[in-house]
C-alpha cells in the first residue's frame, strides 16, 4: 500500500510514518515546516518528503491519505482531497487497523508522565525478552529511536491467555483524533493493558472542562476488554471518578498507601531509591538515577502493567536499575564553567512543578535557574497563567519567553503580569538573545538551568551553553 501522510513531521505521525516502512508500506508525506530532526530521521528512512500541501500532490495517487490532527479545514490538498472524493483516514484509525491489529496492546493515558512511563514499559518488556513494538511520544535512550514494530514472542505466567503474542506500547494521548474524528487519539487503539497514569484539565482548546476530559477516559475504559486490565493511579480524584462510571476489565490501583492489602504502592528512602510492594507483600528495591516522585509514580505504573503479561516484579524491578530516561526529560545538554544546562518537556503548571521539585531534590541548595517558554495550546490561551507563579516557587530566578504579535506562537497574555507574584526573582522576555544575555550576567558557578518548553526554544539551549562557555 502506498500511503501519503498529512503532518508527516509531527512526532506522532513520524512515529506513524516509520511503522509504515517497517511493515513494508510505500510511505512519502508532506508538512508545513520539513526541518532537522524529523526530516533527516525520516530521509534516511527512504521516505520522500514534501514542504507544504501543494493540491498537486493528489497526482502522486496514493493509495489512502493518512491525516495529521494539525490539519484542518481549508487546508488546500486537504481540500483537494475531499473535493475528488479520494480515500483518506486518521493517524490513529490507521494505526489501529495495521499495525495494532492482533497485538497485545499496551496504551499508556494520563495529562503527564506518558512518555516516561510507555518509555519505562518497554524497556521492561525489552529486558524480559518480549521484543515489543512501541511507538512513544519522545526518544528512549534506552532504544535510541521513538517508533518499531517489534516481533513475536513466547510468553509465561499470568499471560498464558495465548501461546504467544506480539506486544506493543503505544502513548495513548487524549488529544482528538482529527479535524473530522473529534474522539481522543486512544479509543483507536483497542488496549489489552491500558494505565490510567493521572488526569487534570488539559489541551483547553478542545476540552471545556475536566467533566470533558474524564468522559473520554471512560471511552477508553469502555475499549479495554474483560480479560484485560486497567492500571489506575488510586490517588486520583478524576480517575475515580472515570472508573465509577463503569469498568469491565481487571482493574488494580497504584500508589495506595503503604501497608494496605490492595493495590501497589511505594516506600521512598533518602537517596531516591524505593521500595515497591504489592498487595502489602514486599516486591524488592529500585535502585536508579531518576528523581521525583512522578517518575516513582511512573515506574510503579509500569510495573504493575508489565505484571499483567507475566513479568514478575523483580524483574521489572532489576529492568528499571537499567532505563536511561527520555530525551527532553531532564537531559543534561552540557555543562560550562561549572554551570549546568537541562533540557525538559514540561509546558503544563503540574509538571513544572514537579521537575522543578524533582531537580530540587538532587541538587540540594544549588540555585535554579528556571528558563520557560508557554508553548503549548492550553497555555499560549491563558487558561493555567494564573498556576505559574506557584509552579515556580521552587526555582531561585526566573525567565520567561513569550512572543508577542498576532502569530500562532504568540502568548495571548501578558507573561510579566503572571510572572509578577514571584517578584524580582522573575523577569519576561519577547526577544531570546536579550533573554540568553541576562541569564548569562546573573549565572554563576554551581547553577542549574532548567530549560522548560514543548518545542524547540529557538535552539536556546545551544545559545545558553554557548553563551556561558
Amino acid at each position: 500500500m502506498h500511503i501519503h501522510i498529512l503532518g508527516i513531521c509531527g512526532t506522532f505521525m513520524g512515529g506513524l510514518a516509520v511503522l509504515a516502512k517497517e511493515a513494508g508500506h510505500k510511505v512519502t508525506g508532506c508538512d508545513a515546516n520539513v526541518y532537522p530532526p524529523m526530516s533527516t530521521q525520516l530521509e534516511a528512512q527512504g521516505i520522500a518528503l514534501i514542504q507544504g500541501f501543494d493540491p498537486a500532490q493528489v497526482e502522486l495517487k496514493p493509495d489512502l491519505f493518512v491525516i495529521g490532527n494539525v490539519v484542518s479545514r481549508g487546508n488546500p490538498l486537504m481540500e483537494e482531497i475531499l473535493n475528488r472524493g479520494l480515500a483518506y483516514v486518521s493517524g490513529p484509525e490507521w494505526i489501529g487497523r495495521h499495525i495494532l491489529q492482533d497485538k497485545w496492546v499496551l496504551a499508556v493515558a494520563g495529562t503527564h508522565g506518558k512518555t516516561t512511563t510507555s518509555a519505562m514499559l518497554a524497556w521492561i518488556l525489552e529486558c524480559a525478552g518480549y521484543a515489543p513494538g512501541f511507538l512513544i511520544g519522545g526518544v528512549p535512550m534506552n532504544f535510541g529511536i521513538s517508533a518499531r514494530l517489534g516481533g513475536k514472542t513466547p510468553i509465561s505466567g499470568e499471560a498464558t491467555r495465548a501461546d504467544e503474542s506480539t506486544f506493543f506500547v503505544i502513548e495513548a494521548d487524549e488529544y482528538d483524533t482529527a479535524f473530522f474524528d473529534k474522539r481522543s487519539k486512544f479509543v483507536h487503539y483497542r488496549a489489552r493493558t491500558a494505565i490510567l497514569n493521572n488526569l487534570e484539565y488539559d489541551h483547553a482548546d478542545i476540552f471545556p472542562d475536566l467533566a470533558a476530559i474524564e468522559t473520554q477516559f471512560h471511552h477508553l475504559v469502555r475499549t479495554v476488554p474483560g480479560i484485560g486490565r486497567l492500571l489506575v493511579n488510586g490517588r486520583e480524584d478524576a480517575l475515580k471518578r472515570v472508573i465509577a462510571r463503569g469498568c469491565w476489565s481487571e482493574h488494580e490501583d497504584f500508589g495506595v498507601a503503604t501497608g494496605g492489602t490492595e493495590g501497589w504502592a511505594l516506600q521512598t528512602h533518602d537517596d531516591g531509591r524505593f521500595d515497591v510492594f504489592f498487595k502489602g507483600r514486599p516486591e524488592g528495591t529500585v535502585d536508579w538515577a531518576l528523581s521525583g516522585e512522578h517518575n516513582r509514580m511512573n515506574a510503579l505504573a509500569a510495573i504493575a502493567a508489565a505484571r499483567h503479561v507475566g513479568i514478575a516484579p523483580a524483574q521489572a524491578i532489576a529492568a528499571l536499575g537499567r532505563f536511561e530516561s527520555v530525551k527532553r526529560r531532564m537531559e543534561l545538554r552540557g555543562t560550562v564553567r561549572d554551570i549546568a544546562v537541562y533540557d525538559d518537556f514540561a509546558h503544563h503548571p503540574t509538571a513544572i512543578a514537579t521537575t522543578v521539585a524533582g531537580l530540587r531534590k538532587k541538587v540540594g541548595a544549588a540555585r535554579i535557574l528556571a528558563v520557560l517558554e508557554p508553548r503549548s495550546n492550553t497555555m499560549k490561551l491563558g487558561t493555567m497563567k494564573d498556576a505559574l507563579p506557584g509552579s515556580l516557587s521552587d526555582a531561585d530566578l526566573v525567565f520567561g519567553y513569550g512572543a508577542k504579535g498576532s502569530g500562532k506562537d504568540a502568548l495571548g497574555w501578558n507573561l510579566a503580569e503572571a510572572l509578577a507574584p514571584l517578584g524580582a526573582r522573575a523577569q519576561a522576555f519577547d526577544d531570546l538573545e536579550l533573554l540568553v544575555q541576562q541569564v548569562k550576567a546573573v549565572a554563576q558557578p554551581g547553577d542549574q538551568v532548567l530549560v522548560m518548553s514543548n518545542g524547540g526554544f529557538g535552539g536556546v539551549h545551544q545559545k545558553l551553553l554557548d553563551a556561558l562557555a
